[in-house]
């Protein structure tokens, strides 16, 4: 299954506005939008909604994030995996590490872990 991403509420809606014109065939979705979790759902929630639909989660949560991570993995749940954005990295040189990330990432590479951007 091709890489798809949910981009948390948080984050500056320039993300996914670069993401779908420059590679429109990735699928995204924001928190918020139809067939998504509504604004202001609460994290361990839009983490089981990740689950259900196999999105990584794109957010800008560092501080709270691994704690929601780990109590979903404590209750046997399982998640495509989190991307943590890098407040110093650029907008155009994050969309590139993403748009990189879906064309030559293995099923399952980010499965359960919280992988902070840009990777190494």
């Amino acid at each position: 299954m091709a890489i798809q991403y949910l981009i948390d509420e948080n984050v500056n809606p320039l993300y996914p506005q670069q993401l779908r014109r420059r590679e429109p065939e990735i699928v995204i979705q924001v928190v918020g939008e139809p067939a998504t979790s509504p604004k202001g759902t609460l994290d361990p929630e839009i983490l089981i909604w990740c689950e259900t639909y196999k999105f990584i989660l794109v957010t800008n949560n560092r501080r709270s994030m691994p704690v929601h991570l780990a109590d979903h993995l404590a209750e046997n749940r399982h998640i495509p995996g989190i991307f943590i954005l890098n407040p110093d990295i650029g907008i155009g040189e994050t969309i590139e590490e993403l748009i990189t990330i879906t064309k030559y990432s293995f099923e399952d590479e980010y499965q359960d872990r919280i992988t902070f951007l840009p990777i190494p």
